[in-house]
């Protein structure tokens, strides 16, 4: 650590550097300093030495940090505690922070950065899964289940090899996912300082204000008391700031040395490497059906390329298997996920985490099946649609669906019937459909605590204020928050303030992930709501003489259904209750029902509820050129209970436009430099000028039905819509691209290349596609089983590793603990 600058004594006993800013009333505040990060140069090297003296004593410099001043590391999951604020003595990817510069302003730290000299060792650099599976040595952490294995999963519910060969058919089926990244607006950024008790705060654009005060705490060695997290309103995040990240941590270090607030803004060059965004995946399906489409078992293997750190990674491996059996009705399953670690820039949650990639190939393997049956696409999945009130194969609980209605929604809006395989060559149609977590049934860290707390302050003058941690990334949760108390209440949502984001001053809220926050949310307001309304309405009934259950809370009003003349006004009504109880403050908590899966790895996939949803995609595509144009798009989404509409349908629109980019056009991509400019794998795209994303011309006409059977489980009965409806759009456009041209591109971007590559092949009489040829051979531990709930399972796995059908499973003391991930 270097720090420049002369230091003074307060009264309070802290430290001071010199550069004040002087104010009229002779008061002497500290200067804003700027955080500027080093990033690696090469993809994985030891770190031979630093030399950052040049730097720090470059006018303007205050502080330079490197490694060694973070010995604690960091992560999101218990299980992946494997990332440093910056590096240390190993870099794992072009990117990597490795030192940080504190200046008086941008420019300077920037220039001081060139100065800081930094000596590397060259390792193995590892490209891709098929080099991290080829070489477990050297291994890019020292953790994982084997060599450069992060994760290797294997579950088994049921006989699945006796449900394939029961089949009249099976199809196997590869496909690839690339991966893409979440490109937000708003870049990262972050501002610390202390208080005037000497208290950290940090000012973040983050999803999750919880769980970066908890890994401030640990990386820091400060009591978590000490810290104060403030969620700044988000210009997008969609998963991308759902971890905790270097840059929080360094400028939060640095406040702590300067005792100064120190500001940081990535570059969006920065942004890129952050990362966090989807996993590459490489799929296979093996899928057994009878001749009538219903399906009798089902087997994927996925392997994820992970990046360099853990992340979400655990939980995103998990997320490649869990919601097949949510969506279709499926007897017997079986699941084999394997992530490994890259030298690239960890990949994590983005919008739909994990599940997208597998709901691209099973919903072009069902469009297969269909077709090899004679069948109508939409009448098979209507027929293998999971029924209601269902435990699946793997333990989810499935509250409502409303996934046949949207099925018959959409085909009915877009005249299915008489489009689909009807349209001139090089115009089609494509279905497929969705399903998706109302919020993660288990928190990153397992207790039994809430997973949303909200408090309510009732004024006297009829206002209220509501305090909760959930944080607006633009997805309207401060509205919905707002909603349910004006709703419970009967007053107008302007007469709320709502206190978001803040973890010294509202009650816990996991984050704004997993499209939690309304469910959870939601419910914890409205229990807060209702204790409050309880008290004023024990009030009012005192004053004017009418039992509480006749009373009704509407229009700034509290007054007798069965005579309106009856009543006092709202803040009257808080009047009187506040004198008869003493101030009036309420709380509400929501926690998630347990979960029916008692397996390790079984804390991946449950939700108190799922959402469903269908698409339709017509597609244009020009046979000579391979271009492809969508000029609609229908989509019916189940939400059970709208709150806000038109927040709900721009959340769908905005699934739409995400999903059209990953169909298209949108990857994530590395390629090696030559030999003369060190041959490191460095990131083909990270610019907004070349990573490609569709602009506001390129959005087709979106045709939004919203499908409201109310769902117990949810506020008022509603469900999640920030990440449902953006899966079944890009298996759609792959379907509508075999309907307009007759090839099938099993993997994304669908790029004009791939089609006319299978064009060329369906020309030389080869298979009209283009796709990944098959799946390697990786080593898979022995399967988890687990009996489906039908044969005789209660949730529990085989200890001894045997088929567990009807063998009653009691040994409830030998199984293993479910892993803890979040989603």
């Amino acid at each position: 650590m270097n720090i420049i600058g002369t230091p003074r004594r307060r009264v309070d006993g802290r430290a001071k550097v010199t550069g004040q800013t002087k104010f009229a009333d002779d008061v002497m505040l500290p200067r804003m300093v700027h955080c500027k990060l080093l990033r690696a140069s090469v993809p994985h090297a030891r770190i031979v030495r630093i030399d950052a003296s040049r730097a720090a004593a470059h006018p303007g410099v205050h502080l330079v940090l490197t490694g060694e001043d973070f010995p604690i590391p960091y992560g999101i999951l218990p299980v992946s505690q494997d990332e440093h604020a910056l590096a240390r003595g190993i870099v794992r990817f072009v990117g990597d922070p490795v030192a940080a510069v504190i200046a008086r302003d941008e420019q300077t730290a920037a220039d001081a950065l060139d100065l800081v000299v930094v000596e590397y060792e060259a390792l193995r650099t590892f490209a891709g899964p098929a080099d991290s599976l080829a070489h477990p040595t050297p291994r890019i952490h020292e953790y994982g289940d084997t060599g450069n294995i992060h994760k290797l999963v294997s579950l088994q519910f049921g006989d699945v090899e006796q449900a394939l060969a029961g089949a009249d058919r099976v199809f196997e089926d590869a496909f690839f996912y690339q991966g893409n990244t979440h490109l937000p607006i708003e870049q990262h950024a972050a501002v610390a300082a202390r208080d005037p008790d000497g208290k950290l705060v940090l000012w973040s654009s983050t999803q999750t204000p919880h769980y970066v005060h908890r890994a401030l705490a640990k990386t820091l060695a400060m009591p978590a008391a000490h810290i104060r997290v403030i969620a700044t309103p988000n210009g997008g995040g969609f998963g991308g700031k759902s971890d905790p990240f270097n840059h929080e941590m360094v400028v939060a270090k640095a406040a702590l040395v300067l005792d100064r607030p120190v500001k940081i803004c990535l570059t969006r060059e920065e942004v890129f490497y952050c990362h966090r965004g989807r996993h590459p995946v490489l799929m296979q399906f093996t899928t057994g059906v009878k001749n009538d489409g219903t399906i009798t078992g089902m087997h994927v293997k996925t392997l994820l390329d992970g990046g360099a750190y853990g992340s979400y990674g655990v939980a995103s491996t998990f997320y490649t298997g869990a919601l097949q059996t949510v969506t279709y009705h499926i007897p017997a399953y079986k699941f084999q996920g394997c992530r490994v670690f890259t030298n690239k820039p960890p990949c994590g949650p983005k919008r739909g985490h994990g599940t997208p990639q597998s709901r691209f190939g099973q919903e072009i393997q069902l469009d297969k099946i269909a077709e090899a049956l004679a069948q109508d696409p939409a009448e098979l999945r209507l027929r293998i649609v999971e029924q209601p009130e269902t435990l699946t194969a793997n333990y989810l609980r499935v509250g409502t669906i409303g996934l046949s209605q949207c099925i018959r929604r959409v085909t009915r809006a877009a005249d299915w019937s008489n489009t689909f395989r009807k349209l001139p060559h090089g115009r089609g149609v494509g279905l497929a459909c969705s399903s998706y977590l109302s919020g993660a049934g288990l928190a990153i860290y397992w207790n039994d605590m809430p997973h949303s707390g909200v408090q309510l302050k009732i004024d006297r003058s009829g206002g209220v204020t509501a305090f909760c941690g959930a944080t607006e990334i633009g997805q309207g949760s401060d509205d919905v928050l707002v909603a349910c108390v004006a709703e419970v209440l009967g007053i107008d949502p302007l007469d709320i303030r709502p206190v978001t984001g803040d973890t010294d001053l509202t009650p816990v809220d996991l984050g704004s992930y997993s499209s939690r926050v309304t469910l959870m949310m939601g419910n914890a307001a409205i229990q807060a709501a209702e204790r409050a309304r309880d008290l004023l309405a024990d009030a009012v009934s005192r004053k004017i003489g009418v039992p509480k259950d006749r009373l009704v809370f509407a229009d700034r009003r509290v007054f007798d259904t069965e005579d309106g003349s009856k009543g006092v006004t709202f803040s009257e009504a808080v009047c009187l209750a506040e004198a008869a109880f003493g101030t009036i403050g309420t709380v509400g908590a929501y926690t998630p029902p347990k979960s029916a899966a008692k397996f390790k790895g079984g804390g991946v996939g449950p939700s108190p509820t799922y959402s469903y949803s269908a698409a339709i995609v017509e597609v244009d595509v020009d046979p000579d050129t391979g271009w492809t144009h969508v000029p609609r798009v229908w989509i019916a989404h189940d939400i059970g209970r709208s709150i806000n509409p038109v927040l709900v349908r721009g959340q769908v629109e905005g699934s739409v436009y995400m999903a059209l980019g990953e169909a298209l056009m949108e990857e994530q991509i590395f390629r090696r430099l030559p030999p003369r400019l060190s041959g490191a794998l460095v990131h083909k795209f990270p610019s907004m000028l070349e990573y490609k994303s569709p602009t506001t011309l390129d959005m087709p006409e979106v045709f939004t039905d919203l499908i409201e059977n109310p769902d117990p489980r949810g506020p008022f009965g509603a469900k999640e819509v920030g990440q449902g409806p953006l899966l079944p759009v890009m298996p759609a456009i792959a379907n509508a691209v075999y309907d307009a041209v007759g090839v099938r591109i099993d993997e994304v971007p669908i790029t004009p290349e791939k089609i006319l590559k299978a064009l060329d092949a369906k020309a030389a009489g080869k298979a009209p596609r283009y796709g990944p040829a098959g799946f390697p051979e990786i080593p898979w531990p022995e399967p988890l089983r687990v009996a489906p709930p039908w044969a005789g399972g209660d949730g529990t796995a085989d200890d001894k590793g045997l088929r567990a059908e009807g063998k009653g499973l009691n040994a409830e003391s030998r199984t293993p603990k479910a892993t803890s991930v979040p989603s």
